[in-house]
């Protein structure tokens, strides 16, 4: 999910850059949204864990 915000935030700057401001700004209001969803998504995790005391997996 963060890599999606971090490509509209990309398409925002590279549509701002030539011009087309509706795109630009539509890109970086969808940026935005998927990185606030990330972030509140992360937390809820965090605090899951904490209150259920389960720690995240080990990967080989």
């Amino acid at each position: 999910m963060i890599r999606a915000a971090i490509t509209f935030f990309v398409l925002a700057l590279i549509a701002f850059a030539l011009g087309a401001g509706g795109v630009a700004g539509l890109s970086m209001d969808i940026g935005r949204t998927l990185l606030v969803v990330f972030l509140v998504l992360s937390v809820i995790s965090f605090i899951g864990s904490l209150l259920t005391g389960r720690h995240p997996r080990q990967l080989p």
